[in-house]
């Protein structure tokens, strides 16, 4: 496993980390979780070098962060990087020009959420904590800005960090320069490919670390989506993939199979994309069979891609706009 320097806070991480959503299951989340699997596939991440751990309450209302806390107590002399992200109060993903903090993050509900999270985790701090949701209109609000100081000066958190709303890079540019934040967390893929426009580039004046999540666009750098997918009942991925968004990204995807190389999977290729880019910190799969951990974590050992690959894999920039079943 490779790793890279996690921003400001110099942190060294695999540069392959571990994306925790779909491992929990529950409420709004992927079906088809097994906690037995699930400790199987974070074991065997841990053994072949991965260090870096993103999670949230919501994942399973607590219970992703829970299956954490059980994987640190039985690595106890392997240092683990810990991400956790409060909900929004409102509970809505993502957050609006209509947004108002008060109603998203007010100072009360941070901190109940930080000790949801550390007693879920078993442990007095944690190492990232970061918005789930995010407005930029937000960036000199003290109601968000004392609490997270505070946190820090008490020990409670190591670093702040905001997930940025999906197809929003430009939404944290203010923000950042507070300098109050220490890493951003994007979609980012082969399809995803407007963070290098501005994010990036302020990312690197600023020493913020970036974190890659979706790498696989939701399941569809997979290759394994049809025009008729379909998941079961209370699975988030059937308001996701409506057939608006469904049929498009199955023809997508199509044609750049078409590009991927001998020997290579359509997977692969995507992680590999994006290791390709020295900006992103570290990139987080979801990953719930052993398996999926040992393909994808094997990418971080791989030789970079070609010059020609990538040009043709630039091709294939997706630029999208939210829309109401974007979330």
């Amino acid at each position: 496993m490779r790793e890279r320097r996690f921003g400001r806070l110099g942190w060294m991480v695999g540069d392959v980390g571990y994306g925790m959503w779909g491992i929990a299951g529950g409420e709004g989340g992927w079906t088809g979780a097994d906690d037995e699997a699930g400790d199987a596939a974070l074991d065997e991440a841990v053994r072949l070098g991965c260090n870096f751990f993103d999670t949230a309450w919501i994942y399973g209302r607590g219970h992703s962060e829970r299956m954490l806390g059980r994987l640190l107590g039985r690595h106890p002399d392997r240092r683990l990087y810990i991400a956790t992200k409060p909900p929004p109060k409102d509970l809505r993903w993502p957050s609006t020009r209509d947004s108002k903090l008060s109603e998203v993050y007010p100072p009360d509900h941070l901190w109940e959420y930080l000790r949801r999270s550390l007693d879920g985790l078993g442990l007095p701090s944690v190492d990232l904590f970061q918005f789930h949701v995010w407005e930029d209109d937000w960036a000199h609000d003290a109601a968000w800005q004392d609490p997270i100081i505070e946190m820090k000066e008490r020990g409670l958190i190591k670093g702040v960090g905001i997930s940025i709303n999906r197809w929003e890079p430009w939404n944290v540019l203010r923000t950042l320069e507070t300098g109050l934040i220490d890493s951003v967390q994007v979609i980012y893929n082969i399809f995803d490919q407007a963070p290098e426009d501005e994010l990036f580039p302020a990312c690197r004046e600023l020493d913020v670390a970036v974190i890659a999540r979706v790498p696989f666009d939701e399941g569809t750098l997979t290759g394994t989506l049809t025009r008729d997918s379909r998941w079961p009942e209370g699975d988030w991925r059937n308001t996701y993939f409506v057939p608006e968004n469904l049929i498009p990204s199955v023809e997508r995807a199509e044609r750049l199979k078409r590009i991927v190389p001998e020997g290579m999977t359509l997977p692969e290729l995507a992680l590999r994309f994006i290791l390709q880019n020295p900006d992103v910190t570290t990139v987080i799969p979801g990953m719930r069979r052993v398996p999926h951990v040992r393909a994808n974590i094997a990418t971080s050992d791989a030789e970079p891609l070609d010059e020609e690959l990538m040009a043709m894999l630039r091709e294939h920039r997706w630029d999208r706009q939210p829309t109401e079943w974007s979330q």
